[in-house]
C-alpha cells in the first residue's frame, strides 16, 4: 500500500511513495551498523563541522523545506520556516557543546584514577510524529549524531516528504553514507526493526498507545527507550496576574500549530475573582485570528493535519457539551470533507468529560474555574499527563512556588511553554520518560561507563 502525501488544506494527493520492503529495511539497518563502525571514531571537530554545515543548509533553504511542511501537514508557512530555523539552532548548539557534554567525568574514589566515560550505543531508531515534522526529528538527530550514534527514522506516514528531505539535508551536509536513513514503513513494521540485533535503542514521540507498544517491544528486547507522549498542559492564571499579557500568550499557546502540540496550553485554570475578565480578553483575542491557506503570509492558523483528527476532536467536544460543558466561543469542525477546525472555548469543564480527562489535540480550550491557588495546583495535578505547564502571577516568587508543586517535566512562569536546545525536555506520568535536549538529552543514548584504575 502506497504512502501518500495529502495536502490537508485541499485534500489533494501531492505525492505517493512505495514503502520499503523487508529486505530493503534489513539492508538499511546493516548499512547503518557498518556506518557506525566508522562514525563512532570521528573526532568531535569533524562531527561539529558537518553539523554546522547542516545548520547552514537549514538556514539558507528554510523557505524550501518550510513549504514541504506546510503542504504535508498544514502548518502556516511562516511557522514552518521558523521550525526549520529552530532545527538549525539545535545543530549549532550540539556542534558547540557536544564535546564538553561527552567528556570524561572524573570521580573521587579509592582508585588511582576513576572516571565515567560516555560512549555511543550504535544504531538508534527514532519513531517520530507529524506535528513538528522537522523539529521533533532534529531534537534526536543533532545530539545522537554528535554523540557518535547513527540514526534510523520511521516518520509519521502522512509526512514522507519531510522524512526524505531530512535525509537529503544530512547527505548534502557531507555526513558519511548511511549515518542517517529514513525507513518508509508502516507502524506494523516497527517491531521487526526493534528486534534487529543491530538496533540498540528507540526514541518515540507520539501517543500513549504508540509509546506503550514501542516500550513493550523494546522491553522484551532489553533495549533503552525514551518516550515523549501526550500532554494536557495546565495554564494557571492567578488572581494577581497581568491579564492582558496572560490572555495574549494564552491564545498563542493554545493555537500554536493549530492546537496540535503536546505542550500547547489545553486546560486553563482560572482563579474565580479574575475568571470573567480573563475570559473576555481570551475570547476577543481568539476571535481575531485569521485562518485560510497556510501558504498565505497573513494566516494565523491552518487546517488540522488530517480530516479524521478534526472529526475526533469534534466528537470530544460534543461529548463534553453533552455532559454539561458550556460553549463560550463557538467554532468547530467545518464538515467531514474538511480538515479545518475553528477555535472553541469551553467552560464549566469537569472530571469525566473528555475536555477534562483527555488530551484535546486541536484548537479547543478547556476552562476550569477554581477558588484559590491551592485548588489550582490540585486541579493542575489532577491529570494522567505531566509534560508542561505555565503559571501567571506578578509575584515571581509565588510563581516559582507554584511551579515547584505542579507535577510536570517543565513549568514556565509568565511565559509560554516551549522547547529549546539548552533545556531538558520530557514528561512524567503518562507523558513519558527520559529527556531530550540539553546535556541530559545527549547522554540518554550513550553507555555511561565506569572506569576504575587500581592503586
Amino acid at each position: 500500500m502506497a504512502i501518500e502525501t495529502i495536502n490537508p488544506a485541499t485534500g489533494e494527493v501531492v505525492e505517493s511513495y512505495t514503502p520499503h520492503t523487508t529486505d530493503q529495511v534489513t539492508a538499511k539497518i546493516e548499512a547503518a551498523q557498518e556506518a557506525f563502525q566508522g562514525w563512532r571514531h570521528a573526532s568531535f571537530a569533524q562531527r561539529a563541522r558537518l553539523m554546522n554545515k547542516q545548520a547552514d543548509i537549514l538556514e539558507n533553504e528554510a523557505d524550501k523545506y518550510g513549504r514541504i511542511i506546510s503542504l504535508e501537514m498544514g502548518k502556516p508557512l511562516k511557522d514552518s520556516i521558523a521550525e526549520i530555523k529552530k532545527c538549525a539552532s539545535a545543530c549549532r548548539y550540539y556542534a558547540q557543546n557536544a564535546e564538553g557534554f561527552m567528556a570524561d567525568e572524573a570521580v573521587q574514589s579509592g582508585a588511582s584514577r576513576s572516571l565515567i566515560a560516555f560512549e555511543p550505543l550504535g544504531v538508534v531508531l527514532a519513531v517520530m510524529p507529524w506535528n513538528f515534522p522537522f523539529w521533533q526529528v532534529y531534537r534526536f538527530l543533532a545530539p545522537a549524531l554528535m554523540a557518535g550514534n547513527v540514526g534510523l527514522l520511521k516518520h509519521a506516514s502522512n509526512v514522507p516528504q519531510c522524512a526524505l528531505a531530512i535525509e537529503e539535508i544530512v547527505k548534502k551536509a557531507g555526513f558519511p553514507d548511511n549515518v542517517f536513513q529514513t525507513l518508509l514503513i508502516g507502524s506494523k513494521e516497527v517491531n521487526a526493526v526493534i528486534e534487529h540485533p543491530h538496533v540498540k535503542a528507540v526514541t518515540l514521540t507520539g501517543s500513549e498507545t504508540a509509546g506503550s507498544k514501542v516500550a513493550e517491544k523494546a522491553g522484551q528486547e532489553i533495549k533503552k527507550t525514551v518516550l515523549e507522549l501526550g500532554g494536557s498542559d495546565a495554564f494557571i492564571v492567578l488572581d494577581d496576574a497581568d491579564l492582558e499579557q496572560a490572555a495574549t500568550v494564552a491564545v498563542k499557546s493554545r493555537m500554536v500549530n493549530t492546537g496540535q502540540s503536546c505542550i500547547a496550553a489545553k486546560r486553563f485554570i482560572l482563579i474565580e475573582s479574575i475568571a470573567d475578565a480573563f475570559l473576555e480578553k481570551f475570547k476577543a483575542k481568539m476571535e481575531n485570528l485569521k485562518t485560510g491557506n497556510p501558504l498565505e503570509e497573513d494566516v494565523d492558523y491552518g487546517p488540522m493535519a488530517r480530516k479524521d483528527l478534526a472529526e475526533e476532536l469534534a466528537q470530544q467536544v460534543q461529548e463534553s457539551v453533552k455532559q454539561g460543558a458550556e460553549i463560550v466561543l463557538d467554532g468547530g469542525h467545518e464538515g467531514k470533507d474538511s480538515a479545518y477546525f475553528k477555535p472553541m472555548i469551553l467552560k464549566n469543564v469537569k472530571p469525566g468529560m473528555p475536555a477534562y480527562d483527555e488530551e484535546m489535540f486541536g484548537p479547543v480550550a478547556a476552562v476550569i474555574v477554581v477558588q484559590n491557588e491551592a485548588e489550582a495546583i490540585k486541579v493542575a495535578n489532577d491529570s494522567r499527563f505531566g509534560l508542561g505547564g505555565a503559571v501567571w502571577t506578578q509575584d515571581k516568587e509565588r510563581g516559582l512556588r507554584v511551579a515547584r508543586q505542579v507535577e510536570t517535566g517543565a513549568m514556565f512562569v509568565n511565559a509560554m511553554v516551549a522547547s529549546s536546545p539548552e533545556m531538558p525536555f520530557g514528561g512524567i506520568k503518562k507523558s513519558g520518560y527520559g529527556r531530550e535536549l540539553s546535556y541530559l538529552g545527549i547522554r540518554e543514548f550513550v553507555n555511561q561507563k565506569s572506569i576504575w584504575v587500581g592503586v
